[in-house]
């Protein structure tokens, strides 16, 4: 019936009242207004306060006498602090309150960054990215984190999609702004690189604040919220909580370390690492592959070309996000993203046409990063509400460890080989990988309101 709608749960179906659909859309269209912007821009300054020294970093090394090795001790020492304090942070954020620890996460990390204008030498430098590796580390999980208790699972991918496009969109605008930031070389006797770190990373101290008066824990506290925009919500979420039980997520205390190390989490992880290798080294090495085949190009036309894979990739986890949520499906959605990546990474390293090879980065940058937005919903209903608090920050520290490898091991086989294609083939084959590990998975099947 037109004036109808059904949904499938347990194999049984019940109509919902268009009223009732109609308010469900309401809340859910009023929270995405009140909260993904915001969170959007938080991560746009957490991802650009991350590789805002990849942009500083030819003139910094200069200024401070950094050999390469240096610099990329700098960055190593950055991953491996970020990747070790995800846990203990989203472990903090239950014990303080989303609110009191966000806050206090991005006032310390634009304070850290800031101070990196500060730095004298190698040394310095690695204490700095230490601190900035430190309190950057508990954001990324801690918003996912935080979208959970707001968004019920039918809703999350889009969440998710509006959440985390901040990183295509920071990496596409950041270095124009970068670019116009180290030209203030020498104003008021400060280097360009100090002026980019200064001016990128003051305004976290701002909206830290922002967080502390706008960010609620969760949707009890609202006051923006009517009480009945409150229960449509809180019984959303229940309904998650109770297909959880249903599916045999319930959460013992003594049986959490088990849970997390369950095959599916681990499978969750290790696919996460295949993702994050290509998403790495479509912002570490694009650029110069780009540049590459594009000899004798200005930077300017070099810079609109970097920017091509970062617009298409915009608008595949806008799209995958909705239609993933449309059809309530994950792991298909999952699936032909990371095809498509590993086609596209295979087209640059056998095909020799600059028109082709870019095409090629683009699909490999869209398709890695439009699994992600569905991975995320993905992988949180293999958990329960209580072990998502470490589960999520424990997939994110495993995978974000592929940056670390991944910038070792396409270097080395550049080294080797004077040539990307070693290292296009291996994020090829390991997206490949992340699509036979993704086969292995369940379907779960989501059962609210697909409004």
């Amino acid at each position: 019936m037109q004036s109808q709608k059904s949904i499938t749960m347990d194999s049984a179906t019940i109509v919902h009242d268009p009223e009732e659909i109609q308010m469900v859309t309401s809340v859910m269209t009023k929270v995405s207004r009140r909260l993904l912007g915001f969170l959007f821009i938080l991560f746009m300054f957490s991802f650009l306060d991350r590789i805002n020294i990849g942009f500083a970093g030819a003139s910094m090394s200069k200024d401070l006498g950094l050999s390469a090795a240096a610099f990329g001790l700098a960055n190593t020492v950055f991953y491996i602090v970020y990747i070790t304090c995800g846990i203990p942070s989203n472990l903090m954020l239950e014990k303080v309150g989303a609110r009191r620890w966000i806050a206090l996460l991005v006032v310390a990390w634009g304070v850290a960054s800031t101070c990196t204008m500060f730095a004298r030498d190698e040394y310095s430098l690695y204490a700095l990215r230490v601190l900035v590796g430190i309190t950057e580390a508990g954001f990324l999980p801690g918003m996912l984190l935080y979208i959970s208790r707001w968004f019920p699972a039918s809703h999350r991918s889009r969440a998710n999609a509006k959440f985390m496009i901040a990183m295509p969109v920071t990496a596409m605008l950041g270095s124009i702004v970068s670019g116009f930031l180290l030209d203030l070389d020498g104003l008021l006797g400060l280097k360009g690189w100090q002026w980019l770190f200064m001016l990128e990373g003051l305004p976290c101290v701002f909206l830290g604040v922002l967080v502390w008066l706008r960010l609620d824990d969760d949707p009890a506290q609202a006051k923006w919220l009517s009480d009945k925009e409150k229960t449509v919500l809180a019984n959303l979420m229940e309904k998650d909580r109770r297909e959880a039980r249903v599916s045999g997520q319930t959460f013992d205390s003594k049986k959490l370390i088990h849970q997390l190390l369950s095959p599916a989490i681990i499978k969750f992880a290790l696919l996460y690492f295949c993702m994050v290798t290509t998403m790495g080294m479509v912002n570490i090495w694009g650029p110069q592959m780009i540049a590459g085949f594009n000899t004798g190009s200005s930077n300017v036309a070099t810079g609109v070309l970097v920017a091509i894979p970062q617009l298409f990739t915009i608008m595949a986890m806008l799209w995958l996000g909705w239609h993933s949520d449309k059809y309530q499906e994950r792991r298909l959605h999952t699936l032909f993203p990371l095809l498509i990546g590993a086609l596209g990474w295979l087209s640059v390293a056998w095909i020799h046409s600059p028109v082709l090879q870019l095409m090629g980065i683009t699909l490999a940058s869209a398709g890695a990063f439009g699994a992600m937005t569905v991975f995320w919903a993905f992988s949180d209903q293999n958990l329960s509400t209580q072990a998502k608090v470490v589960g999520i920050a424990f997939i994110n520290a495993f995978g974000n460890a592929a940056t670390i490898v991944s910038s070792l091991m396409v270097g080395v086989l550049k080294d080797i080989t004077h040539s990307f294609t070693a290292g296009l083939i291996y994020a090829a084959v390991l997206l490949m990988i992340g699509a036979l590990i993704t086969l292995t998975l369940s379907r779960n099947k989501v059962s609210t309101l697909n409004a």
